[in-house]
């Protein structure tokens, strides 16, 4: 079974239905690109999916080794983009912590988890990936 189906719906926007949950994201151009900019652009959806996998990986950390959890981190994300070729050259991702009194080897352990997530592995080297803890 595929992971997702993507539909040109036309005026340079796209859904994708997640196969397993029948899930929806509509994308669209972004409006420096032709598009309405009314939804995620594919490539805010890239940027985005670095701070989804790097939260999601640091809760399977907290549950599995019972460290103290994360629960109300917010990442803010920003989206550099560069041109010939057009291409996302820079990801900023600032995370905010909740006040839970993290020790230093939990700092380093989520810090590390946030570098190494399976999305920053799986993006090209040349994308800078420049991440910001506030604890």
């Amino acid at each position: 079974m595929p992971t997702s189906i993507v539909k040109y719906t036309g005026s340079l926007r796209t859904e994708a239905v997640h196969s397993a949950s029948n899930s929806v994201i509509i994308t669209d151009a972004p409006v420096d690109n032709h598009g309405k900019g009314e939804a995620f652009s594919p490539t805010d959806l890239m940027a985005t999916s670095l701070a989804n996998c790097m939260l999601t990986v640091m809760g399977i950390k907290s549950s599995t080794e019972g460290i103290t959890p994360i629960d109300g981190a917010i990442a803010e994300v920003t989206k550099i983009m560069y041109q010939e070729p057009r291409r996302v050259g820079e990801i900023h991702i600032k995370i905010n912590f909740p006040k839970n009194n993290f020790t230093d080897k939990e700092k380093k352990i989520y810090e590390t988890i946030a570098h190494t997530c399976p999305v920053a592995k799986s993006l090209h080297p040349d994308l800078k990936q420049v991440l910001t803890f506030e604890w």
